[in-house]
């Protein structure tokens, strides 16, 4: 029961003009509460989310909020929680935000999951394949309109009476990120822990592919009865997301087949770049898969079904620093009460938890890049987020021996050297000046290629109205917000600030991850408010694509 009592916070209060009524609690976390609540005007049952944080005060954070909400409304899916209205209301003095939801009379996706856990030990294969390709459906149509979910897991996904599967709270998180510097430091990360994408725990960028790694976090537990990375803290959690590789489901639940398998494991890379390129692509693979094997009980080994992430919250922790392991209780994380969002009372399912830091916007690639995989295929080998070490070749018995290779070698490095110092010459430094300079095209900011290069991403793209036409500044109508450049493609970043005639400057770095003319950090950095009248210069140091050096 709420601490608030079984009618809730809110509950007999009006909101809107009185247009809303307020009845029954349906569920309640650290951050919002849901009420079923009634719609006077159009005379029926809607569900209406109140956020009851000190985000409330937060001017930025209400605007913010509504736009989100607006986008929200615009996703129109059988397989979607629909929104219907949002606004905020004085509710006790204090100015509270709220949405105005679909109403879905059935029960959280983690309850269903606890169910199937008691008779079989965890899910049907074939049910949890379908619930996620319906799972995806829904993922499909956010990330073509832009909108990335970051929270996926069975807590956001609702069943109804009939089967149908609903996803909920898009947009949520995104619109918290305005606010996240009111509940804990700039810099922190606030999710929940169990179903973090790597780029998340190490407080990156994230476009939908981090979504597509929760999905498949969620499909191993759902075939599993168990989530694949547990620990005793929120940070080394995230740290196991970051640094240890999964186990295979087959090796929990003897009934699934190798496919499930190979589905699971390239969702759940580690490097975004080899996991499925779009929902579309992961949809259609889990409906494939699903059609591909005789439907067959679970079969869980014998003191491998320890179901975990029971009744845990949403946490508050800073990015994975990867110069140390994560030592269980090292963070002391706020967590917050389970909640369920309509209708049945709370399953042991962890609660909402929004706001990462260090959003940047995604570019749906093209589906025609992805065919799927045949059973049994071999997935590309997994990229290594640490340093990589040059290695040394071990002696090979005799100095005369080695002497041509030596040789060999130095004159290799002569030709590398000559080429490097020939292409600066023509390039003219690394300075590049968006308005006027040079035209060379082309991601590649290195002028060599070294072992272990990594080549561009063109798929990660800014539009040119994101400049031509930028967010107004939340505080100043006469400032403008720098827009966010980080993990975008150098030539889609240059058209878009010669589209709005403004200034440049780029630094190369090597790295290895993100690949050859990706933009890894800029300044002033997105969001800094500027003069539209006086624009800044801004400088990009842009990858390589090479590993580091040291």
């Amino acid at each position: 029961m709420s601490q608030y009592g079984a009618q809730g916070r809110y509950a007999g209060r009006a909101l809107a003009g009185g247009r809303y009524q307020l009845r029954d609690l349906l569920g309640e976390g650290g951050m919002a509460s849901v009420h079923l609540a009634y719609d006077s005007v159009l005379d029926r049952q809607v569900a209406i989310k109140t956020l009851h944080t000190e985000l409330g005060r937060e001017q930025a954070f209400r605007e913010r909020f509504r736009r989100e909400a607006q986008a929200v409304a615009k996703l129109t899916h059988t397989n979607i929680v629909s929104v219907f209205d949002t606004g905020e209301d004085d509710v006790d003095g204090m100015t509270t935000p709220y949405i105005v939801m679909e109403y879905v009379e059935g029960r959280p996706l983690g309850s269903v999951l606890e169910e199937d856990v008691r008779q079989h030990g965890a899910m049907p294969a074939d049910k949890a394949l379908k619930i996620t390709a319906d799972v995806l459906a829904a993922l499909e149509i956010s990330h073509e309109k832009g909108l990335v979910h970051r929270d996926i897991k069975p807590g956001n996904v609702m069943m109804t009476k009939r089967g149908v599967v609903k996803v909920m709270d898009f947009g949520i998180a995104r619109a918290m990120q305005s606010g996240v510097t009111s509940m804990t430091q700039t810099g922190m990360v606030v999710g929940t822990p169990q179903y973090l994408s790597p780029e998340q725990a190490l407080g990156r960028g994230v476009d939908a592919r981090s979504d597509l790694y929760s999905v498949g976090i969620m499909l191993f537990q759902l075939v599993t009865g168990r989530i694949p990375f547990d620990a005793d803290s929120p940070l080394a959690i995230a740290y196991a997301h970051v640094q240890e590789e999964p186990v295979a489901p087959s090796s929990i639940n003897r009934a699934l087949p190798p496919a499930v398998d190979a589905l699971v494991a390239r969702a759940l890379k580690k490097n975004p770049n080899e996991r499925f390129p779009s929902a579309e692509a992961m949809r259609t693979e889990c409906l494939r898969v699903a059609a591909s094997f005789q439907a067959a009980p679970p079969s869980i080994v014998p003191g491998a079904h320890t179901p975990s992430g029971a009744g845990v919250g949403s946490a508050v922790f800073p990015p994975v620093d990867q110069s140390a392991p994560a030592a269980a209780g090292q963070v002391q994380a706020p967590y917050q009460p389970p909640h369920n969002p309509y209708g049945t009372p709370a399953p042991s399912a962890p609660s909402p938890a929004y706001g990462y830091p260090h959003q940047a916007g995604y570019q749906t690639p093209a589906p025609s890049g992805y065919a799927p995989q045949p059973q049994g295929a071999q997935t590309p080998p997994p990229y290594n987020l640490t340093p990589q070490q040059p290695t040394t070749p071990a002696p090979s018995g005799g100095g005369r021996g080695n002497k041509p290779v030596i040789i060999g070698s130095v004159a290799v490095a002569l030709v590398a050297v000559v080429g490097l110092i020939v292409a600066l010459t023509l390039n003219g430094g690394s300075e590049d000046d968006a308005k006027g300079g040079d035209s060379t095209a082309g991601a590649s900011a290195s002028a060599t290629k070294a072992a272990g290069y990594r080549g561009p991403d063109t798929s990660k793209t800014i539009e040119t109205e994101e400049c031509t036409e930028p967010e107004e500044s939340y505080n100043d109508p006469d400032k403008i917000r720098i827009p966010e450049f980080k993990f975008k493609n150098i030539d889609s970043v240059k058209a878009c600030l010669q589209a709005a005639g403004w200034q440049m400057k780029q630094t190369s770095v090597d790295e290895n991850t993100y690949g050859d003319g990706t933009v890894m950090k800029q300044f002033p950095t997105a969001g800094t408010d500027v003069d539209p009248k006086n624009m800044p210069e801004i400088e990009f140091e842009v990858s390589t694509g090479n590993p580091p050096s040291s």
